[in-house]
């Protein structure tokens, strides 16, 4: 197979490793493009001197194409009467953990459309691929990286967000479906259609004229096969490469994702402040109620979590944690370094044919 999508970036599978925040590490990164694919890391979470590290290792370790991944939300705008309701709304689990989450809650992530640090940094050091996330950055930021040669993805959840990244001159589309684990793309955090990946493969693949990549439930090669046939050129797996050697997904993690629980998914806003598919745990059942009081504003919601997190993961709880995961998490391979992961998907995808 070839398309115009891999021969612009030089692949040899249809295959992109998804960027993870906090489980995609440069190590995954490097050998997923070192075996054909797109290997990807998240940088939204870094810090400027964090992403310049990676980066330079990142280039040390392939001469492949790669992507890295920025988060491009509106800057939080927090407020000291919302999150102080948060976190009485906490109490209870915080006198469980014996502990107290530090007010006031801090905007953890800053933004790509208002770091104009980072924005430099991958002028400066530009690696193959630059893929957005929940938005996208202003037109000048776009067009700098389209003259430094950088190819640009984005996220859409729907034809409306698809058309406004076409009009934005971005190269190409990750079509995330609601099966994708991990944060849903949506632009506006409180507008999410919840389409499932394959009817928004076809249906971006049909009304828009970028290369689509599909995002949202694979797990193997008859899920790549599938989004293929469908009109994408390429497809976006993360759940599948979350027990490869070069995960950054600490044991609790890896334990969730080999047990029965893996077969349960839940989309919640209450963990971040933005509505993300995780593996059910305490968090979702006992914290994301209906008479739960308002969330902060993201990613200060996130800011309390990951305090609660640590406080319950000190006691030996791990319920309390993000533990991102696809619709196919069930359907995970354990053992495999990335490179075995991308050579027995490939083979499956091409058995397919």
């Amino acid at each position: 197979m070839s398309t115009a999508l891999l021969q612009r970036l030089g692949l040899a599978h249809p295959i992109i490793q998804a960027p993870m925040a906090g489980t995609s590490t440069v190590t995954m990164a490097a050998a997923a493009s070192n075996a054909g694919a797109l290997g990807s890391l998240a940088l939204g979470a870094c810090s400027v001197t964090q992403a310049r590290e990676a980066l330079a290792q990142l280039h040390a370790l392939t001469d492949k194409p790669f992507n890295v991944n920025f988060f491009c939300h509106q800057p939080a705008v927090l407020d000291g009467a919302r999150d102080a309701a948060w976190i009485a709304h906490l109490q209870g689990h915080l006198d469980e953990f014996g502990g107290s989450i530090k007010l006031p809650l801090k905007e953890i992530y800053r933004s790509f459309v208002v770091d104009t640090e980072m924005q430099q940094l991958v002028l400066e050091l530009p690696p193959a691929v630059v893929s957005f996330h929940f938005g996208l950055p202003q037109a000048g930021v776009i067009q700098a990286l389209k003259n430094a040669g950088v190819f640009l993805m984005a996220t859409a959840t729907s034809l409306e967000e698809a058309r406004l990244i076409e009009a934005a001159g971005v190269d190409a589309i990750v079509a995330q479906g609601i099966e994708a684990g991990g944060h849903r793309g949506i632009f506006d955090e409180h507008k999410d259609e919840e389409i499932g990946t394959f009817a928004l493969v076809r249906l971006l693949s049909t009304h828009c004229r970028l290369p689509v990549i599909a995002a949202g439930g694979i797990m193997d090669g008859a899920g790549i096969a599938a989004a293929l046939q469908l009109g994408a050129q390429a497809v976006q797996l993360g759940t599948a490469f979350l027990l490869t050697r070069e995960s950054g997904a600490n044991a609790a993690y890896r334990n969730l994702l080999k047990s029965s629980r893996a077969h349960h998914t839940r989309v919640t806003a209450a963990i971040s402040g933005r509505r993300a598919r995780g593996i059910v745990n305490r968090f979702m059942e006992e914290i994301d109620i209906s008479t739960a009081n308002r969330l902060p504003a993201y990613p200060a919601a996130y800011d309390a979590a990951k305090q609660l997190h640590a406080l319950a993961s000190a006691r030996d709880v791990h319920e309390f944690g993000a533990h991102w995961a696809g619709q196919g998490a069930a359907l995970i391979r354990d053992g495999y370094t990335v490179g075995e992961l991308v050579h027995l998907l490939v083979q499956e995808w091409r058995a397919q044919a």
